[in-house]
């Protein structure tokens, strides 16, 4: 609807004419609209739901006004219908008449009755269709804003609640229930989220649109989603879950028997361990040798309850054990490894000890130099130190020093014969 822009103080017969076609034309346009709004689909749905909240006061603030339009508009009609009146009397007007009519559309000359007890308010024509603008524009700002929510957010939410229904069937079937799985006790509360959600979209609307900044126009902006959204994530995490409960289903035997093996091989590594700690004992002498711990016989009792649950199609209690044993078992055989290779690093420090002298033997007797007297009695004494038991691998890993020291010096041609420690 736009406003008549009316000429000078006074007008002729033809001005007059233009104006009250345009004064015509905008009452068919503000008719129209109004029509409109009455007929527009979430007025309808206003007038019929019961409204609560920030809807239901706006919603009564939007009839007053949509009732102060009307009243507008009555008075619109009236005014133009008694100035088509003054101008039908004569073909040509007389110039009383002319000012009359010009009067009338240029002045303050509509009076409007808002009610009882209300003042009545005086607008010229073009001010009164620029009210009315107004007017229907606040109202049909919030007939839109509600229709637009109602069209978006029950059906979506519809939607979720369906698939929480289909979610909830197939945490039963895994036995995730509330009180007894915390992802059953989360489908309870997206359960009640969502029923109170729909019932709060449905009877405030208004209480879920935002609307668009910097716009002016009737119904810009969009429905907040924030609750729905987070209703879905918490749903996709709880499906994820319950997924991996199913999946845990499928491969529990394998997984199970992966345990027993790793438990397996961490019992046999220890039992190597301690049979080592007691060979070492025997053929290192003044070595710290540390202790070994049993089998991992705890893991072993929560390996039973594992299995106990898979028998009994416990898949939820099943889960977490199982994610929990696995990790628990791979630190077990590697502990138990840690603890061969400590037990064992005297024996192995002996080896490359003999290592040692026998490579150094070895070259001197690619030289022809192994049976120099003092390098036979330094090579019998370190052999005798590794290859008796106890082995003290203090005193031996000195005697190999000395050998490969006087080698060292008989290779170079140093004349280091002299020397007998």
């Amino acid at each position: 609807m736009s406003a008549t822009e009316l000429p000078g103080p006074v007008m002729d017969r033809d001005q007059v004419d233009r104006a009250l076609a345009r004064l015509g034309a905008e009452r068919r346009a503000v008719e129209d609209s109004l029509l409109a709004l009455q007929d527009h689909a979430g007025r309808r749905l206003l007038e019929g739901a019961e409204l609560t909240g920030t809807t239901k006061e706006r919603w009564a603030a939007t009839e007053r006004t949509v009732t102060r339009l009307w009243a507008c508009f009555d008075a619109y009609t009236a005014a133009l219908h008694e100035l088509r009146e003054v101008r039908g009397r004569r073909h040509w007007p007389e110039p009383e008449e002319l000012a009359e009519l010009t009067e009338r559309l240029a002045g303050a000359s509509v009076e409007v009755a808002h009610g009882e007890g209300e003042p009545v308010e005086r607008y010229t024509l073009e001010r009164l269709v620029e009210r009315m603008n107004e007017l229907y524009a606040r109202s049909l700002d919030v007939v839109v804003a509600a229709e637009a929510v109602w069209s978006a957010l029950p059906a979506r939410i519809d939607l979720l609640a369906a698939e929480l229904h289909r979610t909830r069937a197939l945490a039963r079937s895994v036995g995730v229930r509330p009180g007894e799985h915390p992802a059953g006790d989360d489908l309870e509360a997206i359960t009640a989220e969502l029923t109170a959600l729909r019932a709060q979209v449905v009877s405030d609307p208004l209480a879920f649109w935002r609307p668009a900044e910097g716009s002016s126009a009737p119904g810009g902006g969009r429905p907040d989603t924030q609750r729905y959204d987070a209703a879905a994530r918490a749903l996709e995490d709880v499906r994820r879950e319950i997924e991996a409960v199913l999946q845990v289903r499928q491969d529990s035997e394998s997984r199970l028997l992966r345990l027993r093996d790793l438990l397996s091989r961490a019992d046999r590594t220890l039992a190597e361990a301690r049979t080592a700690r007691g060979e070492v004992l025997a053929k290192i002498a003044a070595s710290e040798v540390p202790a070994v711990s049993g089998p991992p016989t705890a893991l072993q009792e929560r390996l039973a309850i594992a299995a106990e649950h898979r028998r009994h199609a416990r898949w939820h209690r099943l889960s977490p054990l199982l994610e929990a044993l696995e990790q628990e078992a791979e630190e077990e055989l590697l502990r138990a490894r840690e603890s061969l290779t400590a037990v064992t690093a005297p024996l192995a420090i002996r080896a490359e000890l003999r290592g040692r002298l026998d490579a150094c033997r070895a070259r001197l007797s690619r030289q022809g130099l192994a049976e120099d007297a003092l390098l036979v009695e330094r090579y019998d004494a370190a052999r005798r130190m590794l290859w008796s038991a106890p082995c003290d691998l203090r005193a031996a890993e000195q005697a190999v020093l000395r050998y490969r020291q006087a080698a060292a010096e008989l290779l170079s041609g140093g004349g280091g014969r002299g020397g007998r420690g």
